[in-house]
């Protein structure tokens, strides 16, 4: 005899006579009918089949049921609409949504071979976990895990995806440096104390231009803030001028970077640079007069008051040749703030003022983009014991980012939500209530009809509509 499933039902304070009671029996409903935008993103500009074809496949084709695209998809639209676990997966496997977005034929999962997986159109959690955990030297001949992700190619990959992208060449771009600590609660692999955020957590590096990610490098927290920062900038600064010879490159970061090797690559290879420089006695000795300016308009005026000061500089040791510093002599309620900036941009073409209010302090943006990721986009949940894995999941996260910003970017563009951070984006344009039906010739999404914000929906579908496809 067959045994019937008994559904809970939920019954709420009523409306008068009326009961009001809850049941998960609606079928075929998502919370998530919105990422039909995101998936139109990826039919426009491939970000994600591109990202797939950076790890190499040693399963045999005629023994598989989800390709590498549909893992990899799966994956990273899970990350893009609020599932950061991959315990979630085990149940959105039976999602037809999540299934139409990473387009299984059959969306229903009825089509699938074993029957305890009938109604599954999608990975379970294990497969996903072996996706990430494949060690590099797996091949063919391994058991279970043979999806080797190839770092070279994944790094690549960010940089190719931003080239492709942008929408004309650029005269000039800044690339933005900074670190920033990913806790660690377990006994992962690199885990280090850290004595300046005071815990457990790896030092990943990012580099990005504006909003697009070039760079997500989960490091060790035992390095010191620049460490292998040339080599990240020899690659993508070789990939963009391979492209785009003739852009001026301005790098700019805080005084963690301002560090004698990077200063002088970048002079080398005729790369501006705007980097933070950490205060001391002799700095502050030159700025001494202009600290006192500033401290006798703030007496007068009540008001923060600032005075700049250009010279020349070189440290006793640890600078090979004298460079341009900026000192802003800084007069607060709380007292003297003096800051200092050195950059390789000579006086002729920007005063002291200007470079350190416009150029400089624009960085404080890229925090903005690396919340986005850490709180929004699940970057930190590092939680696997390897470190290789970890930073498979950095990268998932990463391509997630890149894909709700070319929304952003594109799908957004001239609405309300242009500048809208990613979290937003998901609560307002991506959480829509559907129901999902599908047939032989159609999977219908039917959006709820109570949805505030249409219009903004509207404009980005018409808007990503009439882009021009891109090739990987």
């Amino acid at each position: 005899m067959k045994t019937e499933c008994v559904q809970e039902e939920f019954e709420f304070h009523g409306i008068n006579r009326r009961e009001v009671k809850g049941e998960f029996s609606g079928g075929a409903i998502t919370s998530d009918g919105g990422g039909l935008l995101l998936r139109e993103v990826e039919q426009k500009y491939g970000i994600i089949r591109q990202f797939a074809q950076s790890f190499k496949d040693y399963r045999d084709p005629d023994l598989i049921e989800h390709t590498l695209f549909e893992l990899v998809a799966q994956r990273v639209y899970g990350l893009a609409l609020g599932y950061e676990d991959l315990n979630d997966h085990e149940d959105l496997r039976r999602d037809p949504l999540l299934a139409t977005l990473v387009n299984k034929t059959d969306p229903t999962g009825q089509d699938r071979v074993r029957k305890r997986d009938k109604g599954k159109a999608l990975a379970g959690k294990s497969t996903l976990n072996r996706l990430e955990l494949t060690p590099a030297d797996a091949n063919a001949t391994s058991r279970y895990k043979k999806i080797v992700a190839q770092g070279e190619e994944i790094e690549r990959f960010f940089v190719d995806v931003f080239l492709r992208l942008h929408p004309k060449v650029p005269t000039r771009i800044v690339l933005d440096l900074d670190a920033t600590d990913d806790p660690l609660h377990g006994d992962q692999e690199g885990r280090f104390f850290h004595g300046y955020y005071r815990e457990y957590c790896y030092l990943p590096l990012y580099i990005f231009c504006g909003e697009a990610l070039l760079c997500a490098k989960l490091r060790e927290s035992n390095v010191d803030a620049a460490d292998g920062v040339t080599e990240e900038l020899e690659r993508i600064v070789r990939q963009i001028r391979t492209k785009w010879p003739d852009v001026q490159i301005v790098l700019r970061g805080d005084s963690g970077f301002c560090r004698e090797g990077i200063m002088s690559w970048c002079e080398e290879h005729t790369i501006e640079y705007v980097l933070g420089f950490s205060k001391n006695e002799r700095l502050k000795k030159i700025i001494a007069e202009e600290m006192e300016q500033a401290k006798r308009m703030y007496e007068e005026s009540g008001k923060a008051s600032r005075v700049y000061k250009d010279f020349m500089y070189k440290t006793l040791k640890s600078w090979s040749r004298e460079r341009r510093v900026i000192g802003k002599a800084e007069y607060l309620s709380k007292g003297v703030n003096p800051r200092f900036v050195v950059t390789s941009l000579s006086p002729k073409h920007i005063d002291a003022k200007t470079l350190y209010e416009k150029e400089y302090c624009a960085r404080g943006e890229m925090e903005n983009r690396i919340k986005e990721q850490q709180l929004y986009l699940f970057s930190d949940r590092t939680s696997t014991s390897i470190m290789r894995a970890n930073q498979l999941r950095l990268w998932f996260s990463s391509v997630a980012y890149v894909l709700v910003n070319a929304l952003r970017t594109f799908g957004l563009k001239g609405t309300e939500m242009s500048r809208a951070q990613c979290h937003t984006i998901r609560e307002k344009l991506i959480k829509i209530g559907a129901m999902i039906k599908v047939s032989v010739r159609r999977v219908l999404i039917m959006l709820a009809s109570g949805y505030p914000y249409q219009a903004i929906f509207a404009a980005a579908y018409r808007n990503l509509r009439i882009l021009t496809p891109l090739r990987c």
